[in-house]
């Protein structure tokens, strides 16, 4: 449920973000009335979204079939990926987005092509859709069906109306939210997401026999067993396990080493972000 949550929020808010970019900068043009064309980008980009995760779903049981253990640890290894590139990416680029975002309505405008407004606010929309049906699979993977299931459907839930309410505040004026800090505490979450993917991934390569034999380093499922609500959390939050292997442990400790540092290094920047820069043309 957590890590749904976070993930969801993330990704939600970063979908709202660029969207009241788009629309702010069309009102400060006094192009008001080609709202429309980012409106529909938008829902069609929602609409997309939701026809890639119907199609995942379709294809995850002949997927399955062919061998779960194994497609279980590739998608659990291409979100633990995905996850982690999109962490470095935003931290890489967000800066200068607002001003890409500009200069292609500009461009729009210049040349009375208003349409474009609309496929840049689809893409948006359904980059960040694409992204969080990947990450959402790699969790259901990783947890399994069932209560977990749910759970899992109910922080996504959770994490859209978070992020909406985030929107709402940040281009209502709502400048005390510290939008620097709430990237840098997600993107924290992601990464022990990630880490915790990549290292039920490795599990599961071991179940296959492709890396040496498991082991349990501890065992605290008596106390707190991963497969309970509690439990259960913390797995999607923090990549928890009641049961780890040695290996799954040494690998969720270099990913988290490593990733950290492609994520966080040189960040340290004193300049607005674009989520702060965003909420100060409002």
């Amino acid at each position: 449920m957590g890590g749904t949550f976070i993930i969801t929020l993330r990704e939600g808010f970063e979908a709202a973000l660029l969207l009241g970019i788009i629309y702010t900068y069309l009102e400060k043009i006094g192009a008001r009335r080609e709202f429309r064309y980012v409106t529909m980008g938008a829902l069609f980009g929602v609409v997309a979204s939701i026809l890639l995760g119907i199609v995942v779903t379709v294809l995850s049981g002949p997927l399955v079939d062919l061998g779960p253990d194994l497609i279980a640890a590739v998608v659990l290894f291409a979100a633990s990926g995905t996850l982690t590139w999109h962490g470095w990416w935003m931290r890489q680029h967000a800066r200068a987005m607002r001003g890409d975002l500009e200069r292609r309505i500009d461009a729009a405008q210049a040349t009375q092509q208003f349409w474009v407004v609309g496929v840049i606010a689809f893409t948006g929309v359904f980059r960040e859709g694409a992204e969080t049906v990947l990450f959402l699979w790699g969790l259901l993977t990783q947890v399994g069906t069932g209560s977990g299931g749910f759970l899992l459907a109910l922080g996504g839930m959770l994490g859209v109306v978070g992020a909406v309410a985030l929107g709402a505040l940040v281009f209502q004026g709502a400048r005390q939210l510290s939008l620097r800090r709430f990237f840098a505490w997600t993107s924290a979450f992601l990464l022990l997401l990630a880490a915790g993917l990549f290292s039920t991934g490795v599990g599961r390569l071991q179940g296959l026999g492709i890396l040496p034999a498991a082991d349990t380093l501890w065992d605290t499922s008596a106390w707190l067993d991963d497969r309970g609500f509690l439990g259960s959390l913390l797995a999607g939050l923090l990549g928890y396990r009641s049961r780890p292997s040695t290996l799954e442990v040494l690998a969720y400790a270099a990913y988290l080493v490593l990733a950290g540092v492609l994520i966080f290094r040189g960040t340290r920047d004193r300049r607005p972000s674009m989520a702060r820069r965003a909420a100060e043309h409002v």
